[in-house]
């Protein structure tokens, strides 16, 4: 099986890249998804997370608040490493569970990981293929105001965290430029799939 990682910077289209590519007979795993799995009061990783940042993060049903968490490690490099040491090894473990999973029923197929911060973490030395999904800067803030209902500032914030999408360009093996709208998007995405169906491992 084909391991694909799906990469890129904030509201750039990642997701829409990876819908596009499970149309297309891709398997795609989410690592936000599973980022919200682990953290559930059921989930591999609340002990540890509850544990270390205490009731303040806690909703009156004792559910961790995301928001309230990621206002916590907002701005706190330390923090955040904490918080990530707690919780990436359960969402890798969930991972590989899905992808071998994939494997078995589907051997010759393709499984692409949707993750923000794969590069920063390290992950995509796991794929054999590497795509990110770029944007204009201008256009990143525009949809991460509209959709996330922050202001440009917070976005500015957001952005100056992360990791600058020249930089991830220089990982790539495809590079998905979302600029052009959903339909320059989907003809991209598809070249990209028939690249990869023709990789023989």
């Amino acid at each position: 099986m084909l391991r694909v990682g799906l990469t890129g910077g904030l509201a750039t289209g990642k997701s829409f890249v990876g819908a596009c590519l499970s149309e297309l007979g891709c398997h795609l795993i989410q690592a936000d998804l599973l980022g919200h799995e682990v953290l559930l009061p059921d989930g591999e990783a609340y002990p540890a997370v509850a544990a270390e940042f205490g009731p303040g993060i806690l909703r009156a049903d004792r559910a961790i608040d995301r928001k309230l968490l990621a206002a916590d490690v907002f701005g706190r490099p330390e923090r955040l490493a904490r918080l990530n040491s707690l919780v990436h090894p359960h969402i890798f473990q969930r991972q590989e569970e899905l992808v071998s999973q994939y494997s078995a029923a589907d051997p010759t197929g393709i499984v692409v990981i949707e993750a923000a911060i794969m590069i920063e973490a390290g992950s995509h030395k796991r794929c054999q293929r590497l795509i990110v999904v770029v944007c204009s800067e201008e256009q990143q803030i525009e949809r991460a105001m509209k959709r996330d209902g922050a202001t440009r500032e917070e976005v500015l914030a957001r952005l100056g965290m992360q990791m600058p999408l020249a930089e991830k360009l220089k990982f790539a093996d495809y590079v998905i430029d979302t600029t052009g709208g959903k339909e320059h998007t989907r003809e991209q995405t598809r070249k990209v799939y028939e690249s990869l169906r023709s990789i023989r491992l």
